[in-house]
């Protein structure tokens, strides 16, 4: 128990903005606001485009990532940004990535399935209506994408972990790739197995992550348990998973952008 409160006492922390000293970002990334009605609030997007992006008129896949303050910009991240732009930028990636901040104080509610009895939460319903029937239109219409499932992805640690892999049980027609960093399968273990056995088919590519240090003793097991029920929905032949525990690896945003680049290249 002590080791779960540590581990929530990290995902409340990480809802506070700090101040770096400059920007780190690169050129390309932009932000905008849009109206989310779903939340009844309005959110912060991050956008990052490829290097060659005004230079072609080709459609680019696209992954969306939860927590945007943590991953293009030292000078908004609690404690160190994932480096995406530069690590996409390095490779020359031909992605588009939509960073979605997370909305501070309301972060636990908007990131969990359902309700848990003592940190309450449960509002990732609307948070993922939010993303398929508001943002994803958007971005669609405001840049060249590729639309499909096979195109689209989402991505997101901690409890950003949790929400991914639920947003591929909600809606497995719009995202068919997910990364699934140190999830807090904990936080609705419940709910999140039974849900995983009631469904029929799972055809995403799943790239999972932890760490065997991450403070909760509870992390491998949990993720193991999650991988070993997808495992029986597909036959292992088609290579849709793939699972990395790291040795020593803790939750944080070291672990995340450590990993970020060796998942994007196996999703892609």
């Amino acid at each position: 128990m002590i080791r779960k409160l540590i581990a929530l006492a990290i995902i409340i922390f990480a809802t506070a903005n700090t101040s770096a000293q400059e920007t780190t970002a690169t050129k390309q990334v932009s932000t905008f606001t849009i109206e989310a009605p779903q939340l009844h609030s309005t959110k912060k997007i991050w956008v990052y485009l490829p290097k060659n992006y005004d230079a072609t008129q080709k459609k680019y896949p696209v992954i969306y990532m939860h927590d945007a303050q943590n991953l293009f910009d030292a000078k908004t991240s609690y404690v160190g940004e994932w480096n995406v732009d530069e690590k996409l930028d390095s490779l020359n990636a031909q992605v588009i990535v939509i960073g979605i901040e997370h909305g501070n104080d309301k972060r636990i509610v908007e990131l969990t399935p359902y309700k848990n009895a003592k940190y309450g939460g449960g509002d990732a319903n609307n948070y993922l209506d939010f993303i398929v029937k508001t943002l994803k239109p958007e971005i669609d219409a405001k840049y060249r994408t590729k639309t499909n499932s096979r195109n689209t992805a989402i991505m997101g640690s901690s409890l950003g972990g949790l929400v991914s892999y639920y947003a591929i049980l909600k809606y497995p027609k719009v995202f068919g790739k997910a990364g699934i960093f140190s999830p807090s399968f904990w936080f609705n273990r419940k709910e999140i197995v039974e849900l995983t056995e009631k469904t029929s088919k799972l055809k995403t590519k799943i790239y999972f992550l932890c760490g065997d240090n991450e403070g909760d003793a509870d992390m491998v097991a949990d993720l193991n348990k999650i991988d070993d029920l997808v495992a029986e929905k597909r036959c292992n032949c088609q290579h849709l998973t793939r699972k990395t525990i790291v040795k020593g690896g803790q939750h944080n945003e070291k672990l995340w952008r450590d990993g970020f680049v060796k998942a994007f290249l196996w999703l892609y």
